[in-house]
C-alpha cells in the first residue's frame, strides 16, 4: 500500500499545477471548452496612457466565472497594480459557474482581494454591459466608478425568480437592478448611459481627470480660459431672500474652465453635487450643496455620496473645492432610524482625513453641525472663503430666537413684535460672515465675481502641500 502522505503530497502538487477548468469535469462541463474561457484580457493606451482591461463574454457559458476565468482577471489586475495603471472591467456575467462549485467561488474571492489591494492605489472602473448577478456584483461594488447601460445592464445579488420564491415579491429585472434603479435609488452605480458606446466614451473622459496611480498627480491640460476671468453674473445668482432656492451648478459652471463639469452620480442624492472639473488646466474635485433640492440639507444619501467622492479625491491627489450652502441635517424619524448620525459622520471623517489641498467657499447658509462637516477650517481646510451673503450660526434666526428668548417673548406685551425685533437683531449678528472672519475661521470675504481667480491663486499656492497623520495602520471610519 502506498504511503498516504505521499499520495496527499501528490494530490497537492497536482492542485498547485492545475489550471482551473482542467480540474473540473462534473455535469458535462468538460465537454464545454472555449478558447479564452469567456474573458478577454489585455492592455492598451488611452490618450497615450497605459490601461489594463478585461471583458467578459456572455455568449460563453453565460459569462459565468470559472477558475481559469478568474485567474486571467487576477493576472491582469496584478499587472495593473505592479505597473501603476488604471484597471477597467467590462462586466457581463451570470455569476459563478455552478458546475465548478467552490472553484468558481474561490475565483471570485481572489478577484475581490485584488480589488481591495488595488483600492486607493490605481483607479478601478467597471462598466456593466449586461446582466450581472450573484458574486459578479461585488467586484464592481469595490471599484471606484460603476457605469451601467439603460435597459441593457442589471445588477442584483438574487434575481426576480429567487425573490419571488423566498419573499413572494414580484419585481422585474429593470425595477430590481436596472441602470436607473442603481443610479437614482441605491447609489450603487455612478453613471447611466444610453448605450455601450457612450459608456466607453465617458470612461475615456473620466480617466482624463485622474492620475494613473496614487503616486502621480492628475494630468494638467492647456486651457484658453483666462484664469483672471471674472463673472459679474455671479453677483445675481444668490437671492436676497435667504429662503429662496437657486441652482448651485450656475456657480460651478461659471468658475471652472470652459464651463465643463463632469458630474458624478447626477441622479442620486440630488441635494448635493459632486464631480470633476478643471481650474486653469488643473484637475479638481467639486462638492457643493444644492439649495434647489431639500434646501441643500445633508441627509443619509448625500453624506454617503459626498464622503465616497472626497475619499477618492484624497486617495488620488485631486484637490477639493467645496461650495457650502447648508441649513443643517435633514430632520425626521426616517433619517434618525436610518443612522444619519453615523452616515453624516462618514462625511466629517472623510474631510478631516483628507490631506489634499482643500478650499471652501460659503456662499450662503452654514448652520449647525453641517457647517463643521462641510470642510470647515476646523477640519484642516487650507483656505476658507465666504461671500458677503454668508450666514454662519448654530441655527436659523427664527429657531434660535424661539429658544434663547422664549421667556422674554412670552412675557412681552406684543410677543410677535418682540420676536421680530429679536430675529432682526440675531440676523444682524449672524447673518453675515464677519464674526467668523474675526475669529480666524475665514481667510477672506470675497466678491462672487472674483471666485474663479481666487480659487486658481489658492490652488497654485497649495500645489506642494504636504500633510500627514500620526503613524497607524488605518483609522476606523464609522461604517
Amino acid at each position: 500500500m502506498s504511503n498516504p502522505y505521499e499520495i496527499l503530497e501528490e494530490l497537492n502538487k497536482e492542485a498547485r499545477l492545475g489550471g482551473g477548468q482542467e480540474r473540473i469535469d462534473d455535469f458535462g462541463i468538460d465537454k464545454q471548452r472555449y478558447a479564452g474561457d469567456g474573458v478577454v484580457s489585455g492592455y492598451g493606451t488611452i490618450e497615450g496612457r497605459l490601461v489594463y482591461v478585461y471583458a467578459q463574454d456572455f455568449t460563453i457559458v453565460g459569462g459565468s466565472l470559472s477558475g481559469a476565468n478568474a485567474k486571467k482577471i487576477c493576472k491582469i489586475m496584478e499587472m495593473a497594480l505592479k505597473n501603476g495603471a488604471p484597471m477597467i472591467g467590462l462586466c457581463d456575467s451570470g455569476g459563478a459557474r455552478i458546475q465548478e462549485g467552490v472553484e468558481s467561488l474561490g475565483g471570485y474571492a481572489d478577484i475581490f482581494l485584488r480589488n481591495t489591494m488595488a483600492s486607493g492605489v490605481i483607479p478601478q472602473i467597471t462598466a456593466i454591459m449586461g446582466p450581472c448577478a450573484g458574486g459578479a456584483v461585488y467586484s464592481p461594488a469595490i471599484t471606484d466608478f460603476v457605469f451601467m447601460v439603460k435597459n441593457t445592464s442589471y445588477m442584483f445579488v438574487t434575481g426576480p425568480e429567487v425573490i419571488k420564491a423566498v419573499t413572494h415579491e414580484e419585481v422585474t429585472k429593470e425595477k430590481l437592478g436596472g441602470a436607473m434603479t442603481h443610479n437614482s435609488q441605491s447609489g450603487v452605480a455612478h453613471f447611466a448611459t444610453d448605450d455601450e458606446k457612450q459608456s466607453l466614451q465617458m470612461i475615456r473622459e473620466l480617466l482624463s481627470y485622474l492620475p494613473s496611480n496614487n503616486l502621480e498627480d492628475p494630468p494638467r491640460v492647456r486651457t484658453q480660459d483666462d484664469p483672471k476671468r471674472s463673472d459679474p453674473e455671479l453677483l445675481n445668482v444668490i437671492p436676497d431672500n435667504s429662503k429662496k432656492p437657486y441652482d448651485v451648478k450656475k456657480i460651478i459652471h461659471s468658475i471652472i474652465d470652459n464651463e465643463k463639469f463632469f458630474e458624478i452620480q447626477q441622479h442620486y442624492a440630488l441635494n448635493i453635487v459632486v464631480g470633476f472639473a478643471r481650474l486653469n488646466g488643473r484637475s479638481v474635485g467639486i462638492v457643493a450643496n444644492q439649495p434647489d433640492v431639500l434646501a441643500g440639507c445633508l441627509d443619509i444619501a448625500a453624506s454617503l455620496k459626498a464622503a465616497r467622492f472626497v475619499r477618492f479625491c484624497d486617495a488620488f491627489n485631486i484637490p477639493l473645492i467645496t461650495l457650502v450652502d447648508v441649513p443643517g441635517f435633514l430632520p425626521g424619524t426616517g433619517q434618525e432610524y436610518g443612522g444619519i448620525i453615523k452616515h453624516g459622520a462618514k462625511l466629517l471623517y472623510a474631510y478631516a482625513e483628507a490631506t489634499v489641498p482643500k478650499i471652501t467657499i460659503i456662499t450662503r447658509k452654514a448652520y449647525g453641525g453641517a457647517y463643521d462637516v462641510m470642510a470647515s477650517k476646523h477640519l484642516r481646510a487650507d483656505i476658507n472663503y465666504a461671500y458677503p451673503s454668508a450666514e454662519i450660526a448654530v441655527m436659523g434666526p427664527e429657531g434660535a430666537v424661539n429658544i434663547i428668548f422664549k421667556k422674554e417673548i412670552e412675557t412681552a406685551e406684543k410677543p410677535e413684535q418682540k420676536r421680530e425685533e429679536l430675529v432682526q437683531e440675531y440676523k444682524e449678528k449672524f447673518a453675515n460672515p464677519y464674526k467668523a472672519a474675526e475669529l480666524g475661521y475665514l481667510d477672506a470675504i470675497i466678491s462672487p465675481k472674483d471666485t474663479r481667480y481666487k480659487l486658481i491663486k489658492a490652488l497654485e499656492m497649495l500645489k506642494n502641500k504636504r500633510e500627514a497623520f500620526p503613524p497607524k495602520k488605518h483609522g476606523n471610519i464609522p461604517l
